[in-house]
């Protein structure tokens, strides 16, 4: 879990990790689900770490239309309780480029068939 940490936050604070694991085992089924501060660091290590190798294998990293935290615990800290009652990424930044879209206009979002996430 620190590992993936320290590779994301190279694009902005992760405010949450969910680390998916085998039930009966307790190891890591290989993705996770991140959660960014804001949705800038979020478009940034997708637009950065799709496709890359790490540690000789490619990831796929992508959008999610809603974070996962991990379930209910004894160790969850005060940020996940937050996460888990109010969602994640709910401080969108404002357009600031002079070519952005126009208020009416729709961003195309990227959807994930599968459960990856960052």
């Amino acid at each position: 879990e620190g590992d993936v940490i320290c590779v994301f936050s190279q694009y902005g604070e992760v405010v949450n990790i969910n680390l998916v694991r085998d039930k009966k085992t307790g190891k890591s089924k290989g993705f996770c689900f991140l959660c960014y501060e804001d949705q800038r660091s979020t478009i940034l290590a997708v637009d950065n770490f799709n496709g890359i190798k790490i540690k000789g294998r490619t990831i796929r990293v992508d959008h999610v239309a809603n974070y996962r935290p991990p379930k209910e615990s004894e160790d969850w800290d005060d940020v996940t309780r937050a996460l888990h009652a109010k969602g994640c990424g709910v401080k969108t930044p404002p357009h600031t480029s002079s070519d952005s879209l126009s208020e009416d206009e729709e961003v195309p979002v990227k959807k994930q068939k599968g459960e990856e996430s960052s």
